[in-house]
């Protein structure tokens, strides 16, 4: 039985390729494995998103630069399609060449996704039998191919507009805000660190710890309600002014809402993820967050996750009124919370990718206001 990419939306991009597949394996019945993989830009990586998978899926979680790959580099230089006949005599076996031999796939297909000469990713195709992707075959896929690509084009278009969206109101407070954009840079990325580890256990798929790493850096957009006097004042705020600085909450949540009707954003996949974010990542274990003092469980993962990416960069930061912590200091500090304000289980997977956080935080130093 074909094995869906889980989403927590009917209408998820996980569940239309899976429809494809069933369509094309209706003629095709030995095209077992349909996948996408997304490209950063950013940090020149390539990661894994969904997939169609007749039983277990090969490759999950995976990531590596789009730069050490030779190949799939001239594939979107050139927008070409390759086509492996016998993945078992190519000479060098790649991680993920490797995970598709062991998975028992024989030969493969591959497409660059680029849409006005951006390149968005990739889509692969394989087979347990060699020599499957003929003429003909190629010839019915690729219009597959193509349809499936219009859809993650339209996915990643739709969310970057309101991301885009979302950001110009926050680059509206930039100036005024301690949080730059470095911030929002590393503390997505380590919140991606966090979703990826626990991913396996709470049933996750690739496109959950995407939309995590998409969302997180859109947490705080609720302050650009903040009164200048308070998000500027250098000291400790009194109580009545961090009783204001606390409705940047459910500011947030308004402004997300106001968004998504005006843009029309409804559809988008992982959409309450981002609420959740918004309105839930203030909040602790203990009850002792905000706004509404949710304990456990209560909290969503991924508010969770970010709660933990947004503390660690914090205090790993320079700010007007304090010096950058350590990594040491600053992991200490959240272990010494974990599984009292702060999720214990995110603590330590950001702790297991220490190697990972040090990388993140070389490529996106802060600048000069952080």
């Amino acid at each position: 039985m074909l094995q869906q990419t889980l989403s927590e939306r009917d209408r998820s991009l996980g569940e239309r390729l899976y429809k494809i597949h069933e369509e094309i394996r209706a003629n095709f019945p030995d095209l077992c494995r349909i996948a996408v993989a997304l490209y950063d830009h950013e940090t020149d990586i390539l990661k894994t998103f969904a997939h169609s998978t007749d039983g277990i899926s090969p490759i999950s979680f995976y990531q590596a630069k789009l730069s050490e790959s030779h190949s799939l580099q001239e594939l979107a230089k050139q927008n070409q399609t390759r086509i492996i006949d016998d993945l078992t005599s190519q000479e060098s076996q790649k991680v993920h060449s490797t995970k598709l031999l062991e998975t028992g796939y024989k030969s493969s297909m591959t497409m660059p996704i680029i849409f006005n000469d951006h390149l968005y990713g990739f889509l692969f195709f394989n087979s347990p039998k060699k020599n499957f992707f003929s003429d003909i075959r190629c010839a019915t896929i690729k219009a597959y191919a193509g349809v499936i690509s219009l859809l993650v084009v339209n996915e990643m278009q739709t969310l970057t507009t309101f991301r885009g969206a979302v950001q110009t109101a926050r680059e509206f407070s930039r100036q005024r805000d301690e949080e730059t954009g470095n911030h929002l840079e590393r503390m997505s990325r380590y919140a991606h660190l966090i979703a990826r580890e626990l991913a396996p256990k709470y049933h996750k798929a690739d496109d959950w710890v995407e939309y995590i790493f998409q969302f997180t850096p859109l947490h705080d957009v609720g302050k650009v309600a903040v009164p200048d006097e308070i998000l500027l004042k250098p000291g400790r705020l009194t109580n009545d002014e961090y009783e204001i600085m606390k409705t940047h909450v459910q500011k947030g949540g308004q402004i997300i809402s106001l968004m998504s009707r005006e843009f029309g954003l409804d559809s988008v996949n992982f959409f309450d993820m981002l609420h959740n974010i918004v309105l839930y990542h203030h909040e602790a274990l203990d009850g002792s967050g905000y706004p509404h003092g949710l304990k456990g469980d209560e909290i969503p993962l991924e508010s969770r996750i970010c709660a933990v990416a947004d503390v660690f960069d914090a205090l790993t930061s320079k700010r007007p009124y304090k010096n950058a912590w350590s990594n040491g200091d600053a992991m200490q500090w959240l272990l010494d919370n974990a599984g009292k304000r702060l999720d214990a289980e995110c603590v330590q997977a950001l702790n297991n990718h220490m190697d990972e956080v040090h990388k993140i935080q070389a490529e996106f130093e802060e600048d000069f206001i952080g």
